[in-house]
């Protein structure tokens, strides 16, 4: 029987953070070695840190909330599509040259550029083809959709605009091209514009 595989990053303080972004910490309020009943934890985050998910909100003043958002988009069974594209400066289109993309809902991009943050912003022009193929869910092993220095942020606009949205940060290391079960919710944060998702998939078949 095929397992549940965690595709999300570790939280901890060597997490990456976005610049400017409040970076993760962990503390005990209470603790059972100071004498407390309980161990209390209390952590502080930005919202965009680690593996999550972007809601209009984020770069859209009247765009929705994450308590807004559809849940259905975030998981489902054997409807997420996980690809494999070639290392390039960015990802448009020609990056999906013979990869059949009809009719897929949610499709995660592996590039294994994560390291490299100046790659891989993806082309606006993406949005409108991956939308005509029926895409409602990007996922990429990305920190952003956009280059770290863009202020207009065109590509998150775009693929909003098309009804795309936007899970960052995946870890797809290893994971072998097809279809998949997909479970990334977000937490109910009534005024979030973004949130931490534990992503999980499962081979379909």
């Amino acid at each position: 029987m095929n397992q549940w595989l965690d595709i999300s990053q570790r939280l901890n303080e060597n997490t990456p953070y976005w610049p400017g972004d409040t970076q993760y910490s962990y503390r005990l309020n209470s603790s059972m070695a100071e004498g407390s009943s309980v161990n209390v934890g209390e952590i502080r985050m930005s919202t965009h840190l680690g593996t999550h998910i972007d809601a209009p909100y984020h770069f859209d003043e009247n765009g929705k909330k994450i308590i807004e958002l559809d849940l259905d988009l975030y998981i489902g069974t054997g409807t997420a599509t996980v690809v494999k594209v070639d290392a390039a400066e960015s990802i448009g289109i020609k990056a999906f040259e013979g990869i059949e993309l009809t009719g897929v809902r949610r499709l995660l991009v592996a590039t294994g550029q994560w390291k490299d943050l100046s790659r891989f912003p993806v082309e606006p022009d993406l949005a409108p083809f991956l939308a005509n193929k029926g895409v409602r869910l990007l996922g990429l092993d990305l920190p952003s959709v956009d280059c770290l220095d863009s202020k207009e942020l065109p590509a998150h606009n775009k693929l909003s605009g098309c009804g795309i949205h936007i899970l960052e940060g995946l870890v797809l290391d290893g994971l072998e091209p097809g279809l998949y079960d997909l479970a990334a919710l977000p937490l109910a944060l009534e005024a979030g514009d973004g949130s931490p998702v534990r992503a999980v998939v499962k081979k379909k078949g």
